[in-house]
């Protein structure tokens, strides 16, 4: 029949540019599925658990831990990592590696870097201002942080630097190692925040999925615009 043979030839066709769209573009397909979707949801998923049934247990459990092993020489690296990752030392250092990138020839790795800091400390902003979430028992913490506590602004903001030096490097022959350091400071600072008794969590655990979903979405849009972002910031001869 005149009819079926025609769809059959244009499901043909479709079939076949379906499989070279994925054959071309799978790299960016699973990005965007692990990097961005799979944060999300589970960001949602995580938030709904926080506002609808009040947190969770091991909240609570985890903070009464790093309370039984507080010691004064891990409480003077939580502060240190508290000022180092902070809003008035991690912008400059970030601002500096993106200067080192610009003049390597790898702007757009700098502007990259820039842009995931500035997203995510912005977004953190708005999330904080959406929900409201009171800190910890202040009686509990050993500092006094204003604002809201959901989510973590220092571990968030430290993850979107962590994620965006891992995407910068990983092309690189650097990149693992900037991989395992980067991941290690993120993991060590969100970890901080839970010690000194000014974050639950939940709310660290938020600002890696956000800082991992926001970094992702960023680098999909920019590698479009900018593919020598998809490079090492050495060149083509770095570039594994």
């Amino acid at each position: 029949m005149p009819g079926m043979s025609g769809l059959h030839l244009r499901w043909h066709f479709t079939r076949r540019e379906l499989w070279a769209f994925l054959k071309v573009n799978w790299r960016g397909l699973l990005l965007l599925l692990i990097g961005v979707l799979a944060p999300l949801l589970l960001f949602f998923e995580l938030t709904e658990d926080v506002f609808q049934e009040g947190g969770f247990a091991w909240d609570a459990s985890v903070l009464a831990w790093y309370r039984a092993h507080r010691t004064p020489e891990l409480t003077a690296v939580a502060n240190a990592l508290a000022v180092l990752g902070g809003f008035a030392v991690l912008p400059l250092v970030t601002g500096l590696i993106a200067y080192l990138l610009a003049r390597a020839g790898a702007k757009a790795h700098g502007w990259f870097l820039i842009l995931a800091l500035a997203g995510a400390a912005l977004l953190n902003t708005i999330a904080k201002l959406i929900f409201h979430r009171a800190r910890p028992d202040i009686l509990e913490a050993l500092v006094r942080e204003p604002g809201f506590s959901f989510p973590s602004g220092h571990a968030m903001s430290n993850a979107a630097f962590g994620f965006a030096l891992i995407v910068v490097f990983w092309r690189s022959r650097a990149g693992w190692p900037v991989a395992v350091v980067a991941g290690l400071w993120a993991i060590t600072v969100g970890a901080s925040r839970n010690y000194l008794g000014v974050h639950y969590p939940s709310d660290v655990l938020a600002g890696f999925l956000a800082s991992a979903a926001w970094v992702a979405g960023l680098y999909l849009l920019m590698s479009r615009r900018w593919p020598g972002l998809r490079k090492s910031p050495k060149g083509e001869r770095d570039t594994r």
